[in-house]
């Protein structure tokens, strides 16, 4: 049976709650609301404002994990201090889930590249999660969707440096020198996202926003304007197949003069390979049937 992906035009912060009650799964318990926050400097990432509703409606903790890279959320002390900057730690209660080691270590039997991820330990403290992604273009992984929140978004400082090394490192500080090739890095991110998905049970739901359509992530200090239109907002059960509709609908965009450019981005990182390589896990499909709301 093909997944069901929910597909509207309308890009309001009213918008995505009611694109989450189509998803038809009320989420209970203590809600992990997953976001990308945003670097300093970066221009395209989506306002606490515009997630507002939708984190209240869920009733939701904002989770966030500590980059491997240099930049202002590295290192608990700095993340903390940005996220007050940006507004979510006033706006919202927010829980930096790796601010403390160990991590939680999660089982992944049939991963390709991964047997383990390691996320914020924190994570055990959640019944349910809602994963709100700003979908755009991406400088590694070709393009940032839910697998990808899911994924490195999830892990932890040690677990992103394993993901991008495809199990050859947790050091965050010699990752950089030992990247895996670029399709077991697609399938390092689809094992890990396997074993959050498997982690929360089914209590999950995922919601694409197609705005600020940039191919520099959210996690680039220095990123590119969007090169494309907006498009809208999806939801779904499927992180497979949401973020397979969000690339197909950038394909569909062809009067787009940016889909060129940003297509480019997708393809010259093999991002479609992320999909596949998830697919695969049979956590989720790359079949769906796409219902305008």
């Amino acid at each position: 049976m093909k997944s069901k992906v929910y597909f509207s035009r309308t890009i309001t912060p009213e918008q995505v709650v009611k694109m989450y009650e189509q998803c038809g799964l009320n989420l209970g318990g203590k809600v992990a609301v997953k976001l990308h926050s945003g670097e300093a400097g970066n221009q395209n990432y989506m306002r606490p404002d515009f997630w507002r509703p939708i984190i209240e409606r869920v009733g939701g903790t904002v989770v966030e994990c500590n980059t491997a890279y240099p930049g202002k959320r590295n290192t608990t002390k700095k993340h903390l201090k940005l996220l007050k900057e940006h507004g979510w730690s006033d706006a919202f209660t927010v829980d930096l889930m790796d601010a403390e080691e160990p991590d939680l270590v999660l089982d992944i039997p049939n991963g390709k590249q991964l047997k383990k991820n390691q996320v914020g330990k924190n994570m055990k403290n959640y019944d349910s999660l809602i994963v709100l992604s700003h979908f755009k273009g991406h400088p590694m992984g070709g393009f940032g969707g839910a697998l990808k929140q899911l994924s490195i978004g999830c892990a932890s400082s040690r677990g992103k440096a394993l993901i991008h090394s495809a199990g050859k490192t947790d050091n965050q500080r010699i990752v950089w020198g030992r990247t895996a090739p670029q399709d077991a890095f697609c399938e390092a991110m689809a094992d890990a996202a396997e074993s959050v998905v498997q982690f929360f049970k089914g209590q999950t739901v995922f919601i694409n926003v197609m705005k600020n359509l940039s191919v520099d992530c959210d996690c680039c200090a220095v990123a590119e304007d969007p090169c494309m239109k907006d498009i809208g907002i999806l939801a779904s059960l499927d992180p497979v197949a949401i973020d397979r509709a969000c690339l197909d609908l950038i394909y569909a965009a062809k009067d787009d003069p940016g889909q060129a450019h940003f297509l480019e981005r997708v393809e010259s990182r093999h991002g479609a390979h992320t999909i596949e390589a998830a697919a695969a896990l049979g956590f989720g499909s790359d079949e769906y049937e796409l219902i305008e709301v």
